[in-house]
C-alpha cells in the first residue's frame, strides 16, 4: 500500500506499508520510523514555525507542531517514542537573492534549522539526511526497512 502524503500533510502507516510526497523545494520531509514496530511516518513541512501565525488550523504545515502530531500519531499506532528515529530530505534554496535579506528569505534552511531543533529536543535522532542545494526532491519511506528513498531530477536516486 503506498500513501501519498501531501504538502503541509503527514502520515503514517504500518509494514508494509509505503509513504511518498512529491517536490520538496523549501519544504523538509521528516521521515520518522521505529525499527522495532515497523511504524514510519512522513511529515511534508513547509515553515519552521507556527509562532507568528495566528488561526491556523493546519498543524501539519509547521515543523514545531507538525513534527509533535507525527509522533503523537506513530505513539497512538504502537510506536515507542525511545525507538524512533529520524530522516531528513529537502529545505533547498530554490531562489537566488542578491542582497542582505537573503536568509530571512532563505526557508529551506530556516526549516533545516527548525526541523534538527525539534527532533533534538524529543531526544530523535537523526540517522541521515539529504538537504540544501538549490534542487527539489520527492521522497518514499519503506515501513518494511526504514529505508528513504529520495529522487532528484538532474541528480540521481540516493537511498538512506
Amino acid at each position: 500500500m503506498k500513501i501519498k502524503v501531501g504538502m503541509a500533510d503527514l502520515n503514517v502507516v504500518l509494514s508494509p506499508g509505503i509513504l511518498y510526497t512529491l517536490g520538496l523545494g523549501s519544504c523538509v520531509g521528516i521521515a520518522l520510523y521505529d525499527n522495532r514496530t515497523k511504524i514510519a511516518g512522513l511529515a511534508h513541512i513547509m515553515l519552521p514555525s507556527s509562532k507568528a501565525i495566528k488561526n491556523n488550523q493546519n498543524k501539519a504545515k509547521f515543523a514545531d507542531t507538525g513534527i509533535e502530531m507525527l509522533i503523537d500519531k506513530m505513539v497512538a499506532k504502537g510506536a515507542i517514542i525511545d525507538n524512533i528515529t529520524a530522516k531528513i530530505a529537502g529545505g533547498a534554496q530554490m531562489f537566488t537573492f542578491q542582497n542582505e535579506v537573503s536568509d530571512l528569505l532563505n526557508i529551506g534552511q530556516r526549516n533545516i534549522s527548525a526541523v534538527m531543533d525539534v527532533l533534538r529536543d524529543f531526544g530523535i535522532p537523526i540517522l541521515s539526511q539529504d538537504v540544501g542545494g538549490n534542487f527539489g526532491r520527492t521522497i518514499e519511506l519503506y515501513s518494511s526497512t526504514g529505508m528513504l528513498v529520495i529522487k532528484t531530477i538532474n541528480h540521481g536516486t540516493k537511498n538512506i
